[in-house]
């Protein structure tokens, strides 16, 4: 899509590409939601292991999620998950441009970053339903803000579209890990509520770094301090996300004390 909103701001204008691509998401997304069907009955019990992971009692409540050390852990790691690559993302078009790279290229730039998350949310699924989310979502956010830092050194095209191919695969990789992770501690019947408040809390993240990311670029010139602030930011989401700790049921816990 980048690319090609870039072309039909060459060709036209903003206002006609703004359009198009509205109509494009009207004929697609709309009908396509027509093909979803109702879920099965929800089913309380433990996703996977559940003496090694484990979920909340059924009747918690969102006020009692709300207490919970995870639910807090989760909310900052990914506000941090989102507030780190949302600067380099929204500035990577101009970046790419400040390195000399023609303006439409710079759209394909983006458009590598948008490929490979598609295939980062594919493949880090998968080692996900392996491995566990936890491992996997500490794994995606330390390369996502190995990633962020290589920018620093990436100057020409082939290393622009190589750094942002990772990039775009470790923060792909790493944004559908938070729902498993919401599922595995939290009760079916308040999912939709804990996971809106985490994502609403990310998404003040995602507001933050475009402006912080124009505000440094503004003051000093250059894009490296956004580059080495949105690393920085990366790095403490994955220490958070290590912090998560499995729920031992009730009925382990009875019979470790017993």
């Amino acid at each position: 899509m980048a690319p090609l909103s870039r072309w039909l701001i060459v060709a036209h204008d903003w206002r006609f590409a703004m359009l198009t691509l509205g109509f494009i998401a009207w004929a697609v997304i709309l009908p396509a939601a027509l093909l979803l069907r109702p879920a099965p009955a929800a089913d309380d019990r433990p996703a996977a292991n559940p003496s090694a992971t484990g979920v909340a009692k059924a009747d918690m409540t969102v006020r009692q999620a709300l207490k919970t050390p995870v639910f807090w852990i989760l909310s900052l790691a990914n506000f941090a998950c989102c507030a780190a690559p949302s600067g380099p993302l929204l500035h990577m078009v101009s970046y790419a441009a400040y390195c000399g790279v023609a303006p439409l290229t710079a759209a394909a730039v983006l458009g590598a970053a948008g490929l490979a998350a598609l295939s980062g949310r594919i493949i880090c699924g998968l080692i996900a339903d392996r491995t566990g989310a936890k491992r996997t979502l500490v794994a995606c956010l330390a390369l996502q803000a190995i990633a962020i830092a290589l920018y620093v050194l990436a100057h020409d095209l082939d290393t622009l579209y190589a750094v942002s191919a990772l990039f775009g695969f470790s923060y792909g990789g790493a944004m559908p890990l938070y729902a498993i992770l919401v599922r595995e501690h939290f009760p079916a019947k308040i999912m939709g509520s804990v996971f809106g408040i985490i994502a609403m809390i990310a998404a003040l993240g995602m507001a933050l770094g475009p402006p912080v990311g124009g505000w440094l670029f503004d003051r000093l010139g250059g894009y490296g301090w956004l580059y080495i602030a949105s690393s920085a930011i990366g790095i403490a989401a994955a220490l958070m996300a290590m912090t998560l700790r499995p729920r031992r049921p009730r009925l382990v816990v009875l019979a470790a004390a017993a």
